[in-house]
Parts: structure tokens; sequence; C-alpha cells
């Protein structure tokens, strides 16, 4: 592996330096290279190209807007025996603490961006020349990335789509639905999903959703900070409603109340908020019944009768 991080950073020196890291997906190894520290993501599987080429995507698109710190991704190599690296900025981080706040006033800021660059361009376009100024970022119209991203280890479909509500039911319930047709088979979540899916539109409606950059998997494992403001990382990044970042920010701990009185500071709850939280949250469930087994069946089972009555 040594080599072939020599060769694909074009250094002479890679010396490993600290322990290995790793998650539920990939490890993690930190160097010491020519041209600094770098953090090393390493994954085994025939799709780890694919995976780490969404994960690049979505920090390039991040940190375009200038909104929020995350790692610099540098370059995916393809390993000789099958798998890939992900090489990227090392960042000397600690749990998220101090920075709690801010982290939340800057999700709100990359959530309103994309909303900002529309008004702006508007405003442009009814200013007298100023017509055919050109953003560096354009806004998006559209909910959806223009790659495939992976939410853990199984891929997500981000085909445009001009309605939010066909593509959350269509390109992230189905997918995960399906996979549990296919691995279990389980005939009550068959049944509940039939009559759920008749439902959502209703939560959606009168509502006006403009596309917002998200992080896509924005848990307390992915959240970070260091002496001079927070980080977040390993995101699976598209053009959704804003709420649907929150749910699983909210399910397993790690940001506290002043993250959450922060952002709404910006983003106030709309009404119905509650009660799409929970829409949102049966995602996080389906998927983690995906990755790790039965043991997340009840709870989203559970979720989805609450979201029946």
């Amino acid at each position: 592996m040594e080599e072939l991080l020599r060769r694909g950073l074009n250094t002479s020196v890679v010396k490993a330096f600290g322990g290995s890291a790793g998650g539920c997906i990939s490890q993690g190894q930190s160097y010491e290279t020519d041209r600094g520290l770098v953090f090393v993501k390493i994954n085994s599987k025939p799709e780890a190209k694919m995976m780490f080429d969404g994960e690049a995507a979505s920090l390039e698109a991040i940190q375009q807007t200038y909104t929020l710190r995350v790692p610099k991704p540098i370059t995916v190599l393809d390993m000789a025996g099958g798998g890939a690296l992900f090489v990227m900025e090392h960042l000397k981080m600690s749990h998220l603490h101090r920075y709690a706040a801010q982290l939340g006033e800057e999700i709100a800021n990359l959530h309103l961006h994309n909303q900002k660059l529309g008004e702006r361009l508007k405003s442009n376009m009814s200013t007298v020349g100023k017509g055919c100024a050109q953003d560096a970022l354009q806004p998006v119209e559209k909910f959806g990335f223009h790659t495939t991203t992976c939410c853990g280890y199984i891929p997500q479909r981000n085909d445009w789509q001009s309605d939010w509500a066909t593509f959350f039911t269509h390109q992230r319930l189905q997918t995960q639905m399906d996979l549990i047709e296919k691995d279990y088979g389980d005939r009550k979540a068959r049944e509940l999903w039939a009559a759920l899916q008749l439902k959502i539109p209703e939560m959606f409606k009168d509502m006006e959703i403009v596309p917002a950059l998200l992080h896509g998997d924005l848990w307390g494992g992915n959240v970070a900070e260091d002496d001079t403001g927070p980080i977040v990382f390993d995101p699976a990044s598209f053009y959704g409603h804003s709420e649907f970042e929150l749910a699983i920010a909210g399910m397993f701990g790690g940001f506290g109340s002043s993250f959450f009185s922060a952002y709404h500071n910006k983003i106030p709850k709309a009404q119905g908020f509650e009660q799409r939280q929970k829409l949102y949250q049966l995602f996080n469930y389906l998927n983690h019944w995906n990755h790790f087994g039965t043991q997340y069946r009840g709870s989203s089972l559970n979720l989805m009768r609450k979201l029946l009555q």
C-alpha cells in the first residue's frame, strides 16, 4: 500500500504515524509525506472506488460553499487486488464540545447556501448591467446529486427530481425497502410500507422546499472540532430537504441542545416538523436494518406504525 501511495502522490516519503482508525465500513491510517500529512481510508470491497468517489465529490461540494470546514480531498487510488484508497488532508480532531453551537450555525449556513445563490441570481437579473454576471456556483433547482453517493456502504440513487416527496419516497425509502424485501422478505414491513407510501405526500402539502446541499450522514461520529472550530467528515451529500439532515443528528446523540438552538435560530421549524422528523428517522432506521441486521427491525416497524396513526 505504501508503494501505491508513493506513486499516486508522487512522493518519496510515506511514513505511517499514530494508531490506525476505522469504523464499520473502512479502515484509516495517517501518513507523513513530501506534501504534508495525509489521512488515508482503505476499503477492500469491489465497490470501494464508487463509494470513495462519492465521498470526495461530497467534500468538494461542501468546500465550494465556504460555509463549513471539511478535510480537503486529494485523490482516490485503485488497489491492485481490488478495493481502493481515499487520500485526504489530515486534520487533528477531537470530540465536538466547545463548538457545538457554531456547528449548528454553520450547518444552517450550508443549508441556506443554495437558496441564497438563487436569490442573488434573481437580484442580479433585475439589476441593470448585472444580468449576465456569473457566480462561481449556480443555484441548483432540483433534488439529487451529480454522482452516486453511499450512506454507509449502500449506494444512493441521486437522479435529479423536481419534487422532493417523490425523490425521497422512491430514491431513499423505496431503495431501503427493496433491500429489506430482498434479504428478509418481511411481510409486516411490506404491509406497513404499502400503506405509508400513500400518506407521505400529505406531509409535504403546501410546502415550498428549496433544494439544500446536505452533508447527508450527520451523526455524532462524523463531526469533530480542533482549536479553531468545528469539522465534519464522511459525507454522503445530495441536494434535499434541510430537515432531513437533523433526523440522524437527533437519534444517536453527540450534538447537544446548543447545536439545535443555533441551527433553528437561522432556520426555524416549519409546521409539521416533528412528524417529518419521524419520516426522516425511518430512513435511518431502515438503513441501519440493512447494514446491521434485524436488531433495527422493531424500531423501523414501530416508527412506520406511528407515522400511520
